[in-house]
């Protein structure tokens, strides 16, 4: 017989025959997929201020398509759209349509406070035996920074080289708001590709201050804040909380939440016990305390599950406490993005934070601030999905 052979070079046409078929029968990723696999910064004039001073706002994406839109008025998360179990995206924080409704009326509605969140006592503290008064804008305390707060003003901003950031800075004068020494704030919101928002917060000060900076967002992981957040389930890694009196002020002490509504070791719903028989309840008309944090560095703060969505939402912090507070004071009287109706319980708020009225409380975690020093904390917001109902 006849040897005959196939020259290899047969084979090598046959193959690359194939593989140019192959190539051509996958799907060409559409640009509108290209976008997505990076993340984006988009930057639009978000009106004026009442003084003329221009305002922007910033919608930052993900690779997955999750969205922050934050304005540098405030440094408000004017919304931000994480997706549910079906992976329908949904806004999940309360807010605004325009700059002009936030100017006018705003609970802190998702904004930067500073320089003190929270409570400081009859509007006044002692540093280094002088007496420093505040506004007394909430009732004889002070709060959230005064009548024109961190909330209220006009932050610079700069865009992250990477898409993913944005970093805002102010500079509060010496004893602006009552407050000593030149304060210069720098906050960074990053969007990560692991749908997490984080805040990292940095300060420093040519004179001795006191400072407590926190973000105030209202949260509903329903995305749609016409249902009360009665039957979000929620986790506070805390042992303990801090009692306060009729005017929402620490009384010195720290409370064990073993035995009373204010124990959140295990997860339950927000509603379980909000109406209970007890003084702190009475006190705060619901929950509006600061929990003690177990642990020291980033750690757990809390977590939280919202049964119908699946979504879920962790929060992380380097703070010492932080304050859950359930939208009590919601009561009609705002409208919000697109007509809705802002009720009592439509939202809640974690604020990472010092404890309230810390410098009139020696026994409480310090927030002096030093010239040479830095402040520097970092919170994260994280979302997910659970699948179980």
């Amino acid at each position: 017989m006849k040897n005959t052979r196939i020259k290899p070079i047969h084979f090598l046409g046959i193959a690359l025959f194939f593989l140019i078929f192959a190539e051509g029968c996958q799907p060409k990723k559409s640009e509108e997929q290209d976008e997505k696999t990076t993340s984006t910064m988009k930057k639009e004039s978000y009106g004026t201020t009442k003084d003329g001073t221009a305002v922007d706002i910033y919608t930052l994406t993900n690779a997955h398509g999750v969205e922050a839109r934050i304005t540098n008025y405030g440094g408000i998360i004017v919304s931000l759209k994480v997706p549910d179990r079906t992976g329908a995206l949904g806004d999940v924080v309360l807010g605004f349509d325009s700059l002009s409704t936030y100017i006018a009326s705003n609970p802190y509605f998702g904004a930067l406070v500073g320089r003190y969140g929270n409570r400081i006592a009859n509007g006044r503290f002692m540093l280094d035996n002088v007496e420093y008064k505040l506004a007394q804008n909430n009732s004889v305390n002070h709060l959230h920074g005064g009548l024109k707060g961190f909330d209220k003003v006009v932050w610079n901003a700069e865009e992250g080289e990477d898409g993913k950031s944005l970093k805002l800075t102010y500079v509060s004068m010496d004893m602006e708001e009552g407050y000593p020494g030149n304060l210069t704030t720098e906050v960074t919101y990053t969007l990560e590709d692991d749908d997490a928002l984080k805040i990292d917060y940095k300060a420093t000060t040519d004179k001795k201050t006191v400072i407590n900076l926190t973000n105030h967002s209202y949260f509903n992981l329903t995305g749609d804040p016409s249902n009360t957040i009665l039957d979000h389930v929620v986790m506070i890694n805390a042992d303990q909380f801090v009692p306060v009196n009729s005017t929402l002020i620490p009384t010195g002490e720290l409370q064990s939440v073993k035995g009373t509504p204010f124990d959140f070791t295990s997860p339950k719903p927000v509603g379980q016990e909000i109406e209970a028989d007890h003084e702190q309840i009475k006190v705060g008309l619901g929950y509006d305390h600061c929990w003690v944090l177990n642990g020291n560095g980033m750690k757990q703060a809390a977590t939280v599950y919202e049964p119908n969505s699946g979504r879920f939402m962790e929060v992380r912090t380097t703070e010492p406490g932080v304050q859950f507070y359930t939208g009590n004071f919601l009561n009609g009287t705002l409208t919000g993005k697109k007509g809705t109706v802002y009720q009592r319980r439509s939202g809640f708020c974690f604020e990472t934070e010092h404890f309230p009225d810390s410098p009139n409380q020696p026994d409480f975690p310090s927030v002096e601030l030093n010239p040479g020093e830095t402040y520097q904390t970092s919170t994260v917001y994280k979302f997910s999905v659970k699948n179980e109902q």
